[in-house]
This record gives structure tokens, sequence and C-alpha cells, in this order.
């Protein structure tokens, strides 16, 4: 086994390309200048990509950020969560009431931030199970809800929402939806059109294969006209660097309202051109290729998966550790094996581990580290069929 090569198999942030890596590496530029405003236009125009929305031309001064459909987008100099509290902090007001179902980490962090700024009717599944869609129905014709979120694909639990049908509800019964979508825009089917969705959060450092600390929202004009509608009204929470109306303002110039995370900006472009390249559908199905993979030949090596059969992310699988296994498995996968995973979180922490398949990660990387985290099991003395790996990657 040639341990010289690393496997890096963790759900974000993901390896950066080397064309990302050059443009993280430009030499500084104003922000303000024609210059920038061209890095935007790209960013902008690979985003719509990402996105799954109508192309825009990647050129400033042509509306970049908007296309032949109801979305704009917004870049977020902050993190996946930030962009997240920037749609919270500015759609809805203190005496609204939303709706959100979580059955992970992520999820209830979006319940958490949601409590900040208005009212919230929390249903807590257990982590890895799926969302109990009747009782959505029940709670969405009370008819008092202002908008639904989730957490499209939660990481945590390795689950993936059925935002198809969760939108189809949302949309009969006239309430908002939302999604953070921070690992799944890129990465497996996102359809903001067809669902009708308000808003969808992406985070740079997860599927799109861009560096940490930038994010993007895409939003409709829905969305647009009750952010101004509120703020006009005097009933918006208060809000400064994350205030969309200015971010609103600035977009229509290439440009954001602060001073943006430049050379970030320069690296997420880069980034998107390579999904570009590869298109969305060849993105998707790599990753459902290497998820699939992952979880048969693990299932037929014995070991159970967290989340809910038939709604098992593409992006990331959650595996439990075996009887008398912990991670120190891990850990030793990484000293000696040059290979890294991730571990789970809260209460699960220490009972399984989490295999990233999202970015640019190749299917040969992904069966390499397969092989490895077979052969770290057996240094644990933990006994386990022979299987031929690549036999699941065809």
């Amino acid at each position: 086994m040639d341990l010289t090569r690393d496997c890096f198999l963790v759900p974000g942030p993901v390896r950066m390309n080397d064309e990302c890596l050059k443009a993280l590496a430009t030499p500084v530029m104003t922000a303000r200048g024609t210059e920038f405003r061209d890095v935007m236009a790209d960013l902008n125009s690979g985003l719509r990509h990402a996105f799954n929305l109508a192309p825009s031309e990647p050129i400033r001064g042509v509306q970049s950020w908007a296309g032949d459909d109801d979305y704009k987008v917004v870049v977020v100099s902050g993190s996946g969560t930030a962009a997240m509290e920037m749609v919270i902090a500015n759609r809805f007001r203190s005496n609204d009431l939303v709706l959100v179902p979580t059955n992970g980490k992520f999820g209830e962090r979006v319940a958490e931030m949601c409590k900040r700024f208005c009212n919230v009717k929390h249903l807590q599944y257990e982590w890895g199970r799926a969302f109990d869609l009747y009782e959505l129905e029940q709670q969405l014709e009370k008819k008092c809800y202002e908008s639904l979120l989730i957490c499209h694909n939660e990481t945590s639990t390795g689950i993936t929402q059925d935002a198809a049908a969760i939108a189809e509800m949302c949309q009969r019964h006239g309430v908002s939806f939302i999604l953070d979508g921070i690992t799944s825009v890129g990465g497996m089917p996102v359809h903001p059109t067809k669902w009708n969705a308000e808003a969808v959060v992406v985070g740079a450092q997860k599927c799109t294969a861009g560096p940490s600390g930038i994010a993007a929202v895409a939003v409709n004009s829905h969305f647009i006209e009750r952010v101004h509608a509120i703020r006009e009204q005097g009933d918006s929470s208060p809000n400064y660097y994350f205030d969309m109306v200015s971010a609103l303002k600035k977009g229509d110039d290439d440009q954001t309202p602060w001073t943006p995370a430049i050379n970030l900006a320069m690296g997420w472009g880069a980034a998107l051109n390579t999904l570009k390249h590869e298109t969305n559908e060849g993105r998707w199905d790599r990753c459902q290729k290497m998820a699939s993979g992952v979880r048969d030949l693990f299932t037929d090596l014995g070991f159970t998966l967290l989340a809910d059969t038939g709604q098992r992310s593409n992006t990331v699988t959650a595996i439990f550790y075996p009887d008398g296994i912990d991670d120190a498995w891990r850990k030793r996968l990484k000293d000696d094996y040059n290979t890294q995973v991730i571990g789970a979180q809260d209460h699960l922490k220490g009972k399984m581990f989490r295999v990233g398949s999202m970015g640019e990660t190749p299917i040969e990387e992904m069966i390499e580290g397969c092989k490895r985290m077979i052969a770290c099991f057996a240094s644990f003395g933990h006994e386990l069929p022979q299987l031929d790996v690549e036999s699941y990657f065809e």
C-alpha cells in the first residue's frame, strides 16, 4: 500500500485545486475598482451555475447576479452560517412564527439562529431519522407559519431531506420555503425554481471546493420584497454587517456593501469555473457514485449506517464503529495510513465516523481511502470479509 499520497475524505473543508490556490495567491487589488468588479461578475456567474439557476454573463455591468428567472445571488464575506443568519435576520420580524424540523446538529443550528430573531416551532427528530412528512403537513395546515426552514443535507448524520415533497407542501399552504444548502448545492440536485425556494444558502468550502470563509445566497423576488417591506415598516431585527438591503443595493454594481473577502472571492471563482467545466450533473453523478460505493461497501463489511435508508446523503456517509473501536481508530488512520475522515458530534462522539464524498474528490482517491480504512480496522484486530473494493465504485 503506497501511503506517500494522502487521502483527504472529510465532508468539508475539502481540498482545493491548483487553479483555486493560484487565484488565492493573486496580489491584492482595490475592492472598489473595475478589476474586482470583474472578479465579482465571474463569481456571480459561477454561483448561478452552482445554484442550478438560469445562466448569466460573467461580465461586469450586465447584472451578472441575475438571469432569466426570479433569482439573484448575493455574496457574503463570512461562512455559510453567516449567510444563513443574514437570511433569517432580514426576512423575519420578531413576532413571525417559523417551522424548523431537524434531525441533526446543523438543522438544530438553524433552529437556534431563528430563535434569536423570531418565534420558532422546533420539530426535533432523532438524529438520522427522516422527517415525518405527515406531521409537517398537519403543522402547515394550521396556517400560522410564515416560513419553513430546513438544513437540506445534514452532514452530522448523513441524511438528505426530501426537499421536493416539503416544497410541494409549502406551495400548497402558502408558506415560504428556505434551505440551508451549505452541503448540498454543487454536490446533489438542488432546484430553487422548481421548489419555489425563497432563499438557498451555500458555503464555498463544501461541494463547490472553494475556500473557507465565504458564502452566498440565492434569493427570489418575494424574499426581496418582504425584506424591503419589513425595513420600510420599521419592523426589522437589528443588523448592520448582514444588512440585506445594503447588499442588494451594491449587487447591481457587482460589489458588496463592505470590504469583501477579495482573495477568497478570486479563489472561489476559479473553483466554480472548474464546476462549470465538470457540469452540475457530472459532479452530482460522481458524488453519488462515491457515496453509493461507500454505503454498499461498508454495509457488506458488516457496519451499520446512521441515516435512514432511502434518504442517505450523497456527500457524506455516517458509519457506526464496530464494538470495541472508537476514535483511536481515526487517529491511527491519519497517523499511520495518511488518510483523514471526520468523527461524530455531540452525543455520538466516539461512536461513529463520517466519510465525505464531495467537492473534486476523484473516485480513485475514495477507493484508495476505503482500502486504507479497511486495513486500519484490521490493525485493531477487527476481522472483516475480503471484498473487491474497486467493484463497488464501477
